[in-house]
């Protein structure tokens, strides 16, 4: 899914104040009291370890919000393959402005380097296959926009970004409601009259439930959540490919490939995310 620009970048805006601030505070007093304020310099970003690259673009954003002067130079793009020893990109600017971003250009490119690098595992494991592999919501509360760009980068495609834009039947909404069919019923007679663009979800836990979504005909995605290879094969002959249908659960890097092999249209992975190990990076004066 491309992320839609003008509300990425208005979202992105907003998550680098925040971050600023939280940072500064009232100032950079390490910085404030060593360095002049006219005094520039140039660093370098520094890869230590081999993986996918990612969050060049926000690293470059970051400096032009703090310092519109500020002289970025690319030497590898998002999405590369990198190597330790490689160089990122150079930014010349005040000392004080690269001093008070290094941290948070930082924390942003190890955490979304490290989504990307296991993304793009998963990507390969289950090349020559026709599923995608999805992220889900289980994100760091106000950074689920770069943590979802980062899986982006990597290959992988995001599910929807919040509460908002999809309506996901989940175990509970269902068990809340009284069964599949109400959800179900409730669930397409709101979108009918308040949001008709958006898509209806649903989870199930059983050949019946799958049985009982078909017949209801009211989803436009179903979810066979821990299903294993060989159930989630007799689902889909079930389904007969009448909707979309998504794997979820209990899926990782050594049985990806069998989920994969079902033809399963999307398989959703939330520790794309939440397992996801920093990639070391350094910014370093030169």
């Amino acid at each position: 899914m491309s992320k839609p620009v003008n509300q990425f970048d208005e979202r992105l805006h907003v998550l680098i104040l925040a971050a600023m601030a939280e940072d500064l505070g009232d100032g950079d007093h390490s910085s404030l009291a060593v360095i002049p304020s006219n005094a520039r310099g140039k660093a370098q970003l520094k890869i230590k370890q081999n993986g996918i690259l990612a969050g060049v673009e926000i690293a470059e954003k970051i400096f032009h919000i703090r310092e519109t002067a500020a002289v970025f130079q690319v030497h590898k793009h998002d999405g590369e393959a990198m190597q330790a020893g490689e160089t990122a990109f150079t930014v010349e600017a005040s000392i004080q402005c690269i001093l008070s971003c290094e941290r948070l250009v930082l924390n942003c490119m190890q955490r979304m380097s490290g989504i990307a690098t296991l993304t793009h595992q998963y990507v390969e494991a289950i090349r020559g296959y026709s599923s995608k592999i999805l992220d889900t919501r289980k994100t760091t509360p106000g950074f689920r926009l770069l943590e979802k760009e980062a899986v982006r980068i990597g290959g992988g495609i995001n599910h929807r970004f919040g509460l908002f834009d999809m309506i996901m039947l989940k175990d509970n909404h269902i068990d809340f409601c009284g069964g599949i069919g109400k959800a179900l019923d409730r669930a397409f007679a709101y979108v009918k009259k308040y949001k008709p663009s958006l898509k209806i979800e649903i989870e199930t836990r059983t050949l019946e439930d799958v049985h009982e979504v078909l017949v209801s005909g009211k989803a436009d995605r179903i979810m066979m959540d821990n299903f294993n290879p060989s159930l989630l094969k007799e689902a889909l002959q079930l389904i007969n490919k009448k909707i979309e249908t998504e794997a979820s659960g209990g899926i990782n890097l050594e049985n990806i490939r069998d989920y994969a092999a079902t033809g399963v249209d999307y398989i959703s992975i939330g520790s794309l995310i939440h397992q996801a190990k920093s990639i070391d990076l350094s910014l370093k004066a030169i």
